[in-house]
């Protein structure tokens, strides 16, 4: 694929240029051992940087094939959300992979990009999009949450969202146990978020990218 769509605060990709569909699969989906982790149960999983919104309809779809019966709750916070029609540009050329989720999201983003969103996605599915810079929100935040997706740019390009606000945060709020899974494999982050009391793991990372971090809270 050529062409992936490229943030303009920090001059970095918002998914990779080889398939931002299967890289999600790969680090954030398999990382987090879903659908396994979730079977059976209501399940809330907390996302830093929202950005075109395709992590979130990889997990949704996933959901509704999976554990339909039970309630996704799906955290996101994003500092500089992109507009509906960027992300439907973005993501046009993964419409068919979503069925009715592509065009739920369409429908439902809201147009007033600042402040908490609390968003119905049908039945089984509530997804909070908190337009805020992380390091503001979490602390303001008491939730349980049983999966992380760290996916704000990487940290030479973002550092301020690699913080240990938010890796204190994460330990805070997670219930044990909680996974999470992220593209990078910075040292700093992996000694960051084992200081806050997650086990850490290096594992193969997507594509060209040798390394990548999972882990649970002990």
């Amino acid at each position: 694929m050529k062409g992936a769509p490229r943030s303009k605060e920090f001059d970095d990709v918002y998914f990779s240029a080889e398939n931002g569909f299967a890289e999600t699969q790969h680090v954030f989906i398999r990382g987090n051992g879903l659908p396994e982790a979730w079977a059976g149960r209501d399940f809330t999983i907390f996302e830093t940087g929202f950005g075109t919104g395709l992590n979130f309809l990889c997990a949704w779809r996933l959901w509704n094939e999976t554990n339909a019966g039970r309630k996704l709750y799906f955290i996101s916070v994003e500092k500089f959300p992109l507009s509906r029609a960027e992300i439907e540009s973005a993501l046009e050329m993964w419409r068919g992979n979503f069925e009715g989720e592509f065009a739920a999201l369409l429908e439902n983003y809201p147009g007033n990009l600042s402040g908490t969103h609390r968003i119905a996605m049908g039945e089984n599915c509530m997804l909070t999009l908190i337009f805020e810079d992380v390091n503001v929100a979490m602390p303001e935040l008491n939730e349980a949450i049983d999966c992380w997706f760290l996916d704000g740019f990487r940290p030479a390009s973002n550092p301020e969202m690699w913080s240990e606000t938010v890796f204190q945060n994460m330990a805070r709020m997670s219930k044990k146990g909680a996974t999470f899974a992220t593209f990078t494999a910075a040292g700093f982050v992996k000694r960051g978020l084992a200081t806050a009391g997650f086990d850490v793991k290096k594992i193969q990372g997507y594509g060209r990218k040798r390394d990548m971090l999972v882990g649970a809270k002990l």
